[in-house]
């Protein structure tokens, strides 16, 4: 007895030894972030406000509220929420007892010559009635096992599981607030197209009128051949670049389309919308405010702390597990015995104790596989919460010189606008070349096309910067 106590004493302090080494309480290098962004210290933050007033206008918000409803993105975050929500179920399941309904049927043939079936063959189950060989065997009754959670494993689980649902809703959140933004940011670049080719197909009727006069000049001696391919050539090149923004146009239609969740079709809009002035006062908060608005941070943080479930749950696995089986019905040979009581009465309970000892290569494989888990998670984190404070900052900053550049290429746009048209004067009375006319009507092109850029770039500012605050979910 005593050597038996000596036995069970090393089996445990070798178990425990082993555990000594498994460190739950892992951790990496903080990054503090900064208390501002650029020096702003108000707490008023974009990102509270609800897409359907940050977005002024009423067909932009009709595209998104379809978006919402149809897009496949989002119906696929939808079913992994259900996913999660099934596996806190299944969790809990876990920890409860298993119990079922247990019917059986069977039939036993002894040999002669074994002990069972000299005892049987000696057996009377009633007075001068022996137990019958072939032997059949009836049972039907409840049967039940039950995994005691001792060091926390199913608990683990279970709030891992929490953990992941939450992460999934959060998932989901950062599913919406990409497609508002992306669904915005495609609607302005294709007003940027609209109003592009309207200066395109502007500027080819100014050509085409410039050709003409140019034809006549060359019919009375004033100009020559040269000048007239150089008026055509320039007229052929604005010609191939309106077939290329409708072309881009097409493109960009199917693109919101497939946002929205439905087959190619026209997009409703109204191109004036690209050069309305912006009122909205852009306060970006506070970076600690990221944390609570952001969909991704909120849900790399959630898997933070599934990862550090699963490690716990990883752990307990190295001790001993209790396991307890249990059966209760009726049990006879013959069929018509089946439910007399209490003969018929059988029942069955065992607990089983069981410690990994031999095996323990693979239980440290997925130990360390679960720490390896937990840390790039915790790294994760500390990079989206980093790659979230630089999108503001460059939101921040594209909105403040988008600014700026529309307004220097309002004026530059302007004064290029009068030169073409001087230039054009000047031609006629013979006080200007051809190549100076040219010139004038393709820089006044280009700066327009520039001007349409920038006042697209400061709308697609302005939706970076309120998805960069974590705007755009609620």
């Amino acid at each position: 007895m005593r050597k038996r106590n000596i036995i069970y004493i090393a089996f445990l302090l070798l178990i425990v030894s082993g555990c000594k080494t498994l460190d739950t309480n892992l951790s990496i290098s903080k990054k503090d972030v900064p208390t501002s962004f650029q020096n702003q210290n108000d707490s008023n933050n974009i990102a509270n406000i609800n897409w359907r007033k940050y977005f002024a206008d009423t067909i932009l918000v009709k595209l998104i509220d379809t978006a919402l409803v149809n897009n496949i993105d989002l119906q696929i975050a939808l079913q992994r929420i259900e996913i999660a929500r099934s596996g806190i179920k299944f969790a809990n399941g876990q920890l409860l007892p298993m119990v079922g309904i247990n019917g059986s049927v069977g039939v036993d043939k002894y040999a002669k010559y074994t002990p069972d079936y000299a005892g049987n063959t000696t057996t009377e189950y009633e007075p001068g009635k022996i137990v019958p060989n072939p032997l059949q065997d009836y049972y039907l009754g409840l049967q039940a096992s039950w995994e005691i959670d001792i060091w926390g494993k199913l608990r683990n689980q279970r709030k891992s599981a929490i953990a992941q649902y939450l992460s999934s809703i959060e998932g989901r959140n950062f599913v919406i607030s990409n497609l508002v933004a992306d669904v915005a940011i495609s609607y302005y670049e294709l007003l940027g197209l609209d109003n592009e080719l309207e200066i395109v197909r502007q500027t080819i009727q100014g050509q085409e009128d410039a050709l003409d006069v140019v034809k006549l000049q060359m019919e009375t001696g004033k100009t020559t051949e040269i000048a007239v391919q150089q008026f055509k050539a320039a007229l052929i090149n604005s010609q191939a670049l309106e077939k290329e923004t409708l072309r881009q146009i097409i493109e960009l239609e199917n693109r919101i389309n497939f946002l929205l969740g439905r087959f190619p079709q026209p997009i409703q809009r109204t191109k004036e919308v690209l050069f309305n002035e912006i009122t909205q006062q852009f306060t970006a908060g506070i970076p600690s405010q990221l944390l609570r608005n952001r969909p991704d941070i909120r849900e790399a943080e959630f898997q933070v702390q599934a990862s550090k479930f699963d490690l716990k749950s990883a752990k307990a696995a190295f001790f001993p597990n209790l396991n307890i089986t249990a059966g209760y019905g009726f049990q006879a040979f013959n069929p018509q015995f089946l439910f007399m009581t209490p003969t018929s009465l059988a029942y069955s309970a065992l607990g089983n104790l069981v410690a990994p000892l031999i095996n323990r290569n693979a239980l440290k494989a997925q130990f360390n596989t679960a720490k390896a888990n937990q840390l790039t998670a915790m790294y994760y984190y500390q990079e989206t919460i980093l790659n979230g404070y630089a999108e503001v900052v460059n939101g921040l900053s594209n909105i403040k010189y988008f600014q700026e550049i529309n307004a220097l290429k309002k004026e530059q746009s302007s004064v290029l606008m009068l030169s073409v048209e001087s230039s054009k004067e000047l031609y006629k009375t013979g006080r200007a070349t051809y190549l100076e006319v040219l010139l004038a009507q393709q820089n006044s092109l280009e700066t327009q096309l520039e001007l349409i850029d920038a006042s697209k770039n400061k709308l697609i500012a302005t939706v970076n910067l309120y998805k960069a605050l974590g705007g755009g979910w609620r």
